[in-house]
């Protein structure tokens, strides 16, 4: 009996006997076939599973499970016809958003899988990273959202949220179930429970509804290390369990560090459920076969939200088009399957295209600081008075302390090669002369690539005795970022360099010293502020200097796409969440319970939460519908009622703030109140995406195909014409009319429509208003006129304002050319 892997296999039984030359590696296999959720019927013996856009799939019928069944031994039957056993080690079969599988082969065993007939493509697999609580308050939640959905104890319930992370610590008090309502089950869910290998105990309560880990791709790659990584969902980073209890942590957990109490975090849905996939580790990142095997997953269990704070290393070998890709592709499937995806944006900034988030189906967050900031002064015995970073305790009021700098107390002079400056080696310094007196540290470059840590500085100087420590910045690269990190004795961070040479040279002159450069004694004194409250600032929200900025490329040659990235502004800086005692991501957190840290890793599960918030009030939203209330609800203003401001690198300055764009904060920032309540949303399907792909310029049908299965049957004139709810045109040639539709998800209104924009560029919508009954879509456009060739982007937005009060705002972009 011949079962076919394609209709060329019948005929063609050949066994390739490989002789292995070059170092295996791990490659992405797609095969002709469509997976589970777009295969419509064709193959005897098999029933179609296909759902219609944004519907889910119910994978426990027996028509799911034998078709998946199916998929499986024709990649078994395929690489067992090409290949002898023991030549090659299949890693994962994907099933329900691609058809194929990663394998681990030699590059010369890559090129036959890649010319046999059936294959659509074969490529080799690359890295992902890692892209690294006040926030509720500052977003409005417990006064503003929470109530509307029965309070913060049912704020997302029974919404579930896909981690695709570093794991989680299930133990911590944000995960925990003992003084919650008990949760139910969650009869849509089909996640297992993995169990710890060493107390044999499974890591979910309720809470945490699901804990798998994958690490085939990094075992076949040689690096996974079982010791440190852990072979289980246990985090052994610390990143994932920040994420998620940013999103879906209990509320009101008490951040307790070094014996102060800094606040009570929450996550922005305290009832959502979390359910944990884990492919990525501590030292190297993550695989994107790795990853693609959680999301197939995560998608196939039922989740309803997916967060994903990783992007990749750098662009996939293979690949020419950014939405085209293994990983996209998976991404465009699972929101086929109705599933909301929120995306880190990237931490490149504040360069332009800097995005590792690129395609309309996944919604791309930037990174905010928000209204929160930590400060710190020194007093120098002179009167001068050093600003600085320092989430400390004061030293005693109305005292000074003699300084101390490190290299001037070194025990031997042989210790210079150990870099003693940076206060890491308690061994190497006199105890007798710092007990008592400030330590004087320099940061070095050390603190940069995370072999020296703050915290490490903190523990010396305690060790040795000193009332406190001050850390030195001498020099700086343009941008560089320095965060507060909680210690338990008074320390402070001079950032500014010009302030760190004030500290030195007063240091200096007051430091008497023999003809060898010895101490004769120390006279310099001074004392530290209190850091541990913080200021808060109506300036926020403001765009992070590390935010990833558009604007956004088709290609990876870096010409610039018809669509709008990032799409969304949350907050990012300075966020406090659960952190694993096992975490090294962060020296300075090494061994804590909770951790203070930045990025759009952060930023992302700010919107997984929220997006949780609108699914649980709209649960038949499509995950565009979602994604539309969040963007045109979001503000371009700060708390002032300024526009926004964006961090920007300086020369002269560590950092400088400029008038953000849309290629900054996308819509804006989220505004999660409004979000529940958008009056309109700008609606998008798999189908809508697939003519966004097919009218993009430079992409051909075949590679399409390739990675979607769907032929292009449909086209939308042009890509700017997709359904998004923000307008893009990068070569604009004397006019264009774009057309858009919006459907009325609340009672009868009518919207008149006003438009703004950047003097270069003229803009026009019809009809100026329009009325709409409940649940009725209308159209309307909006023409572009070129002006003035200015060599630059232009700038403006669509202003729909509502007879009830809604505001739907979009984005506007466009640069003209001639022709």
């Amino acid at each position: 009996m011949c079962i076919s892997v394609s209709e060329h296999w019948c005929a063609v039984l050949v066994l390739f006997s490989v002789l292995i030359i070059g170092k295996a590696e791990i490659y992405m296999v797609t095969i002709e076939g469509e997976p589970i959720i777009s295969y419509r019927g064709g193959v005897d013996g098999f029933e179609a599973t296909a759902v219609e856009s944004d519907e889910n799939i119910d994978t426990t019928s027996e028509i799911v499970t034998s078709y998946a069944r199916h998929l499986d031994l024709k990649h078994d039957m395929l690489l067992g016809m090409l290949f002898e056993q023991g030549t090659y080690k299949k890693l994962y079969s994907y099933r329900h958003l691609i058809n194929g599988f990663a394998v681990h082969i030699s590059p010369e065993q890559a090129e036959i899988l890649r010319h046999a007939p059936g294959v659509k493509s074969v490529e080799k697999d690359w890295k992902v990273r890692k892209l690294t609580i006040h926030t509720p308050q500052f977003l409005g939640l417990p006064t503003g959202v929470w109530p509307t959905g029965g309070g913060f104890d049912r704020a997302g319930e029974d919404i579930i949220i896909g981690f695709v992370d570093s794991g989680i610590f299930p133990h911590h008090p944000s995960f925990a179930t003992r003084n919650t309502e008990p949760y139910g089950p969650v009869p849509k869910y089909r996640g297992k429970c993995e169990l710890d290998p060493d107390t044999k105990r499974d890591f979910c309560n309720g809470k945490i509804i699901g804990a798998q880990h994958f690490a085939q791709a990094a075992i076949a790659a040689g690096q996974f290390n079982p010791s440190v990584d852990f072979a289980s969902p246990m985090d052994g980073d610390g990143h994932g369990s920040h994420t998620a209890a940013i999103a879906a942590g209990n509320n009101g957990v008490p951040v307790r560090m070094h014996g102060h109490e800094f606040g009570r975090a929450s996550g922005m849905a305290p009832r959502a459920r979390i359910a944990v996939y884990k492919a990525l580790y501590r030292n190297f990142g993550g695989f994107v076969a790795d990853v693609v095997a959680a999301i197939d997953q995560a998608v196939y269990d039922g989740v309803d939200i997916l967060s994903l704070s990783v992007g990749p290393n750098s662009p996939p070998a293979n690949t020419k088009t950014t939405f085209l890709n293994p990983f996209d592709a998976t991404l465009l499937s699972a929101v086929k399957a109705g599933v909301f995806v929120a995306q880190a944006a990237g931490n490149g900034g504040p360069f332009p295209k800097t995005l590792v988030s690129y395609s309309p189906w996944i919604t791309s967050v930037a990174a905010a600081i928000d209204d929160r900031r930590y400060k710190n002064h020194l007093n120098l015995g002179n009167g001068k008075v050093l600003a600085g970073i320092g989430l400390s305790p004061a030293t005693h009021s109305n005292q000074s302390y003699t300084l101390v700098a490190a290299n001037d107390v070194l025990l031997d002079s042989s210790v210079m090669k150990y870099s003693p400056s940076d206060c890491q080696r308690p061994e190497v310094l006199n105890k007798n002369l710092i007990q008592g007196n400030i330590l004087l540290c320099g940061y070095s470059f050390n603190f940069v690539v995370g072999t020296a840590s703050i915290k490490k500085v903190s523990e010396t100087a305690k060790i040795l005795g000193a009332i406190g420590f001050v850390l030195a910045v001498e020099n700086v690269s343009p941008g560089t970022k320095f965060d507060p990190v909680p210690v338990g004795i008074p320390g402070i961070l001079i950032s500014d360099v010009d302030k760190s040479m004030d500290l030195i040279d007063y240091y200096n002159i007051s430091t008497s010293r023999d003809w060898t450069g010895r101490v004769r004694s120390f006279k310099a004194t001074g004392s530290i502020g209190d850091g541990l409250m913080p200021t808060l600032h109506k300036s926020a929200p403001q765009v992070a200097l590390y935010s990833a900025r558009g604007p956004n490329i088709k290609d990876f040659s870096f010409q610039d796409a018809d669509l709008l990235k990032p799409d969304i502004l949350a907050p990012g800086s300075l966020i406090w969440a659960a952190w694993s005692p096992n975490g090294t991501d962060e020296p300075n957190y090494a061994g804590e319970g909770f951790a203070l840290i930045s990025g759009t890793s952060m930023a992302a599960p700010h919107i997984a939460g929220i997006a949780a918030l609108v699914k649980r009030k709209h649960p038949h939203w499509s995950p565009a519908a979602i994604k539309s209330a969040l963007m045109t609800t979001s503000t371009t203003l700060d708390r002032a009622g300024r526009p926004l401001q964006a961090q920007q690198s300086s020369e002269t300055e560590a950092t400088k703030f400029v008038t953000a764009t849309p290629f900054d904060y996308g819509s804006g920032h989220v505004n999660p109140r409004a979000a529940l309540d958008p009056g309109l949303i700008f609606d998008a399907g798999y189908g809508d995406y697939l003519g966004f792909l097919c009218t993009t310029p430079g992409i051909d049908a075949h590679e399409i195909k390739k990675y979607t299965s769907s032929p292009c049957n449909y086209t939308m004139g042009h890509p700017w014409n997709l359904n998004t709810p923000s307008i893009t045109i990068s070569h604009l040639v004397r006019t264009q009319t774009v057309t858009r539709t919006v459907t009325n998800v609340a009672e009868e209104e009518t919207y008149v429509i006003r438009t703004r924009m950047a003097p270069a560029i003229a803009i026009e919508a019809s009809p100026p208003a329009m009325t709409l009954l409940p649940g009725a879509s209308r159209k309307f456009s909006v023409t572009l006129t070129v002006r003035s060739m200015t060599g630059k982007y232009s700038f403006g937005e669509v202003l729909m304002q509502g007879s009830r009060g809604h505001k739907v705002r979009i984005s506007v972009v466009a640069m003209g050319y001639k022709r």
